[in-house]
Protein backbone atom coordinates (compact mmCIF):
# COMPACT_ATOMS: atom_id res chain seq x y z
CA UNK A 1 0.00 0.00 0.00
CA UNK A 2 1.27 3.71 -1.14
CA UNK A 3 1.25 5.77 2.12
CA UNK A 4 0.06 9.67 0.87
CA UNK A 5 2.79 12.17 1.00
CA UNK A 6 2.21 15.25 4.35
CA UNK A 7 1.96 17.30 1.16
CA UNK A 8 -1.33 15.44 0.24
CA UNK A 9 -2.87 15.67 3.61
CA UNK A 10 -2.23 19.41 3.61
CA UNK A 11 -3.89 19.77 0.09
CA UNK A 12 -6.80 18.24 0.90
CA UNK A 13 -6.52 20.07 4.42
CA UNK A 14 -6.73 23.55 2.90
CA UNK A 15 -9.12 22.60 0.80
CA UNK A 16 -11.82 21.62 3.70
CA UNK A 17 -11.06 24.19 5.75
CA UNK A 18 -12.08 26.93 2.59
CA UNK A 19 -15.29 24.71 2.14
CA UNK A 20 -15.86 25.73 6.18
CA UNK A 21 -16.05 29.44 4.99
CA UNK A 22 -12.57 29.94 6.94
CA UNK A 23 -10.03 32.41 5.85
CA UNK A 24 -5.83 32.18 6.80
CA UNK A 25 -4.61 35.14 8.56
CA UNK A 26 -1.17 35.64 9.21
CA UNK A 27 -0.02 35.95 12.75
CA UNK A 28 3.38 36.62 15.00
CA UNK A 29 4.10 35.49 18.73
CA UNK A 30 7.45 34.68 20.71
CA UNK A 31 8.45 31.41 20.07
CA UNK A 32 6.69 30.67 23.80
CA UNK A 33 3.68 31.48 22.88
CA UNK A 34 2.99 28.77 20.18
CA UNK A 35 1.21 26.18 22.11
CA UNK A 36 -1.26 28.63 23.55
CA UNK A 37 -1.92 30.14 20.17
CA UNK A 38 -2.27 26.70 18.52
CA UNK A 39 -4.87 26.56 21.69
CA UNK A 40 -6.56 29.63 20.70
CA UNK A 41 -6.41 28.88 17.12
CA UNK A 42 -8.84 25.54 17.17
CA UNK A 43 -11.39 27.56 19.66
CA UNK A 44 -11.53 30.52 17.16
CA UNK A 45 -12.65 28.48 14.45
CA UNK A 46 -15.73 27.37 16.43
CA UNK A 47 -18.91 28.90 15.31
CA UNK A 48 -21.09 31.34 18.00
CA UNK A 49 -17.79 31.01 20.15
CA UNK A 50 -17.79 33.21 23.20
CA UNK A 51 -14.28 33.91 22.63
CA UNK A 52 -12.99 35.50 26.03
CA UNK A 53 -15.04 32.06 27.87
CA UNK A 54 -13.47 29.92 25.48
CA UNK A 55 -9.84 31.01 26.44
CA UNK A 56 -10.35 30.71 29.41
CA UNK A 57 -11.81 27.26 29.35
CA UNK A 58 -8.80 26.19 27.32
CA UNK A 59 -6.24 26.94 29.56
CA UNK A 60 -8.17 25.43 32.58
CA UNK A 61 -7.97 22.07 30.59
CA UNK A 62 -4.02 22.54 30.03
CA UNK A 63 -3.93 22.54 33.64
CA UNK A 64 -5.93 19.42 34.56
CA UNK A 65 -4.96 16.65 35.83
CA UNK A 66 -5.83 12.77 35.59
CA UNK A 67 -5.96 10.69 39.05
CA UNK A 68 -4.30 7.41 37.27
CA UNK A 69 -2.20 5.96 34.47
CA UNK A 70 -4.07 5.55 30.97
CA UNK A 71 -3.45 2.28 28.83
CA UNK A 72 -3.80 2.21 25.17
CA UNK A 73 -7.20 0.55 25.56
CA UNK A 74 -8.52 2.77 28.25
CA UNK A 75 -6.98 6.20 26.31
CA UNK A 76 -9.57 4.52 23.34
CA UNK A 77 -12.99 4.07 25.52
CA UNK A 78 -11.86 7.79 27.03
CA UNK A 79 -11.28 9.25 23.22
CA UNK A 80 -14.33 8.29 21.36
CA UNK A 81 -16.06 10.09 23.83
CA UNK A 82 -14.80 13.50 23.37
CA UNK A 83 -16.92 15.02 20.90
CA UNK A 84 -13.43 16.01 19.02
CA UNK A 85 -13.89 12.30 17.83
CA UNK A 86 -17.86 11.93 17.87
CA UNK A 87 -19.22 13.69 16.09
CA UNK A 88 -17.57 13.25 12.92
CA UNK A 89 -14.88 15.34 12.34
CA UNK A 90 -12.52 12.53 13.16
CA UNK A 91 -12.48 8.35 12.76
CA UNK A 92 -11.22 6.53 15.60
CA UNK A 93 -10.36 2.71 15.87
CA UNK A 94 -7.66 0.61 17.87
CA UNK A 95 -5.90 -1.86 16.37
CA UNK A 96 -5.18 -4.55 18.58
CA UNK A 97 -2.41 -6.84 19.21
CA UNK A 98 0.94 -7.57 21.30
CA UNK A 99 1.43 -3.16 21.27
CA UNK A 100 -2.07 -2.57 20.49
CA UNK A 101 -2.58 1.12 18.90
CA UNK A 102 -5.18 3.70 18.24
CA UNK A 103 -5.36 5.18 14.74
CA UNK A 104 -7.27 8.49 14.65
CA UNK A 105 -7.88 10.03 11.15
CA UNK A 106 -8.04 13.62 11.15
CA UNK A 107 -11.05 14.27 8.32
CA UNK A 108 -10.58 17.86 8.85
CA UNK A 109 -6.51 17.56 8.17
CA UNK A 110 -7.17 15.38 4.44
CA UNK A 111 -7.77 12.24 6.46
CA UNK A 112 -4.14 12.57 7.84
CA UNK A 113 -3.89 9.36 10.16
CA UNK A 114 -2.52 9.68 13.93
CA UNK A 115 -1.54 6.70 15.87
CA UNK A 116 -1.04 6.77 19.42
CA UNK A 117 0.22 4.43 22.24
CA UNK A 118 0.07 4.79 25.69
CA UNK A 119 1.61 2.34 28.61
CA UNK A 120 3.91 2.71 31.33
CA UNK A 121 5.00 6.41 31.61
CA UNK A 122 4.28 7.66 28.14
CA UNK A 123 1.88 8.78 25.69
CA UNK A 124 3.07 8.49 22.66
CA UNK A 125 1.26 10.22 19.33
CA UNK A 126 2.49 10.12 15.80
CA UNK A 127 2.59 10.52 12.50
CA UNK A 128 4.38 10.01 9.14
CA UNK A 129 5.81 13.27 7.39
CA UNK A 130 7.14 11.90 4.65
CA UNK A 131 9.94 9.28 2.99
CA UNK A 132 13.43 10.06 3.73
CA UNK A 133 14.28 9.64 -0.19
CA UNK A 134 11.72 12.16 -0.85
CA UNK A 135 13.96 14.58 0.73
CA UNK A 136 16.68 16.15 -1.51
CA UNK A 137 19.71 16.88 0.75
CA UNK A 138 19.34 15.10 3.75
CA UNK A 139 21.57 16.77 5.74
CA UNK A 140 20.66 19.86 4.92
CA UNK A 141 16.90 19.27 6.24
CA UNK A 142 18.20 17.64 9.18
CA UNK A 143 20.20 20.59 9.45
CA UNK A 144 17.34 23.16 9.34
CA UNK A 145 15.16 20.48 11.65
CA UNK A 146 17.28 21.13 14.46
CA UNK A 147 17.62 24.45 14.31
CA UNK A 148 13.76 25.28 14.11
CA UNK A 149 11.98 21.99 15.47
CA UNK A 150 11.21 24.21 19.07
CA UNK A 151 8.54 26.78 16.63
CA UNK A 152 6.83 23.42 16.33
CA UNK A 153 5.12 23.19 19.73
CA UNK A 154 4.41 19.98 21.78
CA UNK A 155 5.97 18.02 18.51
CA UNK A 156 9.49 16.59 17.66
CA UNK A 157 10.71 15.01 14.53
CA UNK A 158 12.88 11.73 13.93
CA UNK A 159 13.31 8.83 11.47
CA UNK A 160 11.64 5.50 11.59
CA UNK A 161 12.37 2.17 9.65
CA UNK A 162 9.20 0.65 7.74
CA UNK A 163 10.03 -2.93 6.92
CA UNK A 164 8.32 -2.66 3.93
CA UNK A 165 8.89 0.97 2.90
CA UNK A 166 11.86 1.70 4.09
CA UNK A 167 13.11 4.66 5.86
CA UNK A 168 10.05 7.83 6.61
CA UNK A 169 10.65 11.29 8.93
CA UNK A 170 7.81 10.95 11.26
CA UNK A 171 6.45 13.85 13.98
CA UNK A 172 5.36 12.55 17.00
CA UNK A 173 4.42 14.09 20.46
CA UNK A 174 4.80 12.55 23.92
CA UNK A 175 3.35 12.88 27.39
CA UNK A 176 2.58 11.59 30.85
CA UNK A 177 0.41 8.95 30.80
CA UNK A 178 -1.27 10.21 33.71
CA UNK A 179 -2.06 13.84 31.55
CA UNK A 180 -6.08 14.29 31.42
CA UNK A 181 -7.55 13.62 28.67
CA UNK A 182 -7.73 17.36 27.44
CA UNK A 183 -3.78 17.33 27.29
CA UNK A 184 -4.55 14.44 25.12
CA UNK A 185 -7.27 15.87 22.32
CA UNK A 186 -4.96 19.13 22.43
CA UNK A 187 -1.68 17.11 21.63
CA UNK A 188 -3.22 15.31 18.60
CA UNK A 189 -5.00 18.55 17.33
CA UNK A 190 -1.82 20.29 17.68
CA UNK A 191 0.21 17.62 16.18
CA UNK A 192 -2.64 17.30 13.43
CA UNK A 193 -1.74 20.98 13.15
CA UNK A 194 2.13 20.88 12.90
CA UNK A 195 2.56 17.99 10.34
CA UNK A 196 0.44 21.03 8.28
CA UNK A 197 2.74 23.58 9.08
CA UNK A 198 5.87 21.45 8.44
CA UNK A 199 4.84 20.26 5.09
CA UNK A 200 4.78 23.82 4.15
CA UNK A 201 7.83 25.18 6.07
CA UNK A 202 9.97 22.16 4.99
CA UNK A 203 8.93 21.86 1.08
CA UNK A 204 12.24 23.55 -0.23
CA UNK A 205 14.04 20.43 0.68
CA UNK A 206 11.43 17.73 -1.16
CA UNK A 207 12.06 16.52 -4.37
CA UNK A 208 8.09 15.74 -4.82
Amino acid sequence: MTKKSSAEYQREYRRRLREQGLVKKEVWVLPDNSKQLSAFEQELRKPQLNHTAGLTTGESHMNEKAAHRWTTESLFTALKERPAFSNGSCSIEIIDGIDSSIVILMHQYGDLPIFITAGGEQILAEAVLFSVNDVADTSKFNEYVLRTHKYLPLSTISIETDLEHGDYYHMFGALSSSSSINAVVLEVETLAENVIQATEAFKAFLTV
